[in-house]
């Protein structure tokens, strides 16, 4: 019995391992295609942002100096208040003057008299001289005499004039409406021409804000606006905001009112200067800020939103979707940053897609189903947004020595 079960084993044997092998293995499922939104790249006029570092400075700054020596009486004005123009800041010590004043009064009425006096002899004179009574040389003594006293009373007049003038200046008034700065001299001291200047006051309205181009960066511009890859306003009308210090914009706009002639051999750098209205006073001088250039154009640029730039050790890359549907990276150099978009300077060609959605699912030659989006290039000057640090542009020239930063721009420089 037990050689008939084994050879009933054996005889099994084939037919299992036959039955095994027509098994067949089940088949890889493939991964489902990504969703992602795509754009199709096209040629386009995009508004570039320059940005800077800038610096406050009172579009009029008065030193306040005493015009005459004397003792300071008293200080009038509140330190750091706004004054108005006319306004008294200091008074002197006013006797000396007015002394001076009388005195040179009395001079002047004495020289009236005498040439009163010599008036009236030369009109004796004269009807005498012409029937020689007396000789001609009686009758030029008396007009002589009546010509020095004449100019006598003019120098006497003129006298008081300049005591009049000096006692006036002891009440010591701002020319200008504006900021006043602290007292350098206290009141009991002794003011000379060494010692004159009393305080500052600068007007607030307009106010000017200075910021500085490298010669690296002039150049640059002018070559793209010469070649039409940058295109200005008219009559180079440039908008300028005024970012302060703690991201907001200050509300009025600006203009540009001034280009300096040359480069500063100190710093290198090109100063240009803007005019913001400032009537609340809100802008003070000294003032560290970013200085925002609108109205420039890129003309014929590709820009692509922010979300469709990944940065890779390689550096900045986009996912372009070829016709087959599938996904492959590709390395791109950036421009400036407009708006909520990318400047791409190369890399991308009108009428390639990019993927701007759905990027953190794609992987080099995976399928991907393309959902065509059409998100516009948002308008820098209305946005206003700043590039992020980890892709920004080199920083830019120094905004003179006083700003002691680097100006920086989203890509270039007017």
């Amino acid at each position: 019995m037990k050689r008939v079960s084994n050879w009933r084993v054996l005889c099994l044997l084939p037919i299992l391992a036959v039955v095994a092998c027509s098994k067949e293995k089940p088949a890889a499922v493939a991964p489902p295609a990504a969703e992602v939104g795509v754009m199709t790249v096209a040629l386009r006029d995009v508004p570039v942002v320059y940005e800077f570092v800038g610096q406050t400075q009172s579009s009029q700054q008065v030193e306040i100096r005493a015009r005459v020596n004397g003792f300071l009486d008293k200080r009038v004005y509140t330190e750091g208040a706004v004054v108005k123009a006319g306004e008294t800041l200091f008074l002197m010590d006013r006797k000396p003057f007015e002394a001076t004043l009388q005195a040179a009064e009395a001079e002047l009425a004495q020289q009236q008299a005498r040439l009163t006096t010599a008036q009236a002899d030369l009109k004796r004179v004269r009807p005498l001289a012409e029937r020689n009574a007396l000789s001609q040389r009686d009758l030029d003594d008396a007009t002589g005499k009546a010509q020095a006293a004449a100019a006598a009373v003019e120098g006497a007049r003129a006298n008081v004039i300049s005591a009049r003038l000096n006692l006036g200046y002891t009440t010591i008034k701002s020319p200008v409406a504006g900021l006043s700065s602290f007292a350098k001299r206290q009141a009991g001291s002794y003011i000379d021409t060494t010692n004159s200047l009393l305080t500052y006051v600068a007007k607030l309205d307009p106010m000017w804000v200075n910021f500085s181009l490298s010669e690296n960066e002039v150049l640059k511009l002018r070559t793209d606006r010469e070649s039409g890859a940058i295109r200005y306003p008219a009559q180079d009308a440039f908008d300028i905001v005024v970012v302060l210090a703690d991201g907001t914009e200050f509300p009025n706009h600006g203009r540009i009112a001034f280009a300096d002639a040359s480069f500063s051999a100190e710093t290198g750098t090109y100063l240009v200067r803007a005019e913001v209205s400032n009537p609340e006073g809100t802008l003070r001088p000294g003032q560290f800020v970013r200085v925002k250039v609108h109205g420039a154009m890129r003309t014929k640029a590709i820009a692509v939103p922010q979300d469709a730039i990944v940065q890779s050790q390689r550096g900045q890359m986009v996912w372009v979707v070829g016709p087959d549907n599938k996904a492959q990276q590709r390395v791109v150099d950036v421009g400036e940053w407009t708006g909520t978009n990318w400047v791409v300077r190369s890399g991308l060609k009108p009428g390639e897609r990019v993927a701007v959605s759905g990027t953190l699912r794609l992987a080099p030659g995976a399928p991907v189903k393309a959902v065509e989006t059409t998100p516009g290039v948002a308008n820098a000057a209305a946005s206003g947004a700043a590039a992020p640090p980890a892709a920004a542009p080199p920083a830019a020239g120094a905004s003179g020595a006083a700003a002691s930063g680097a100006a920086t721009t989203a890509g270039g420089k007017p």
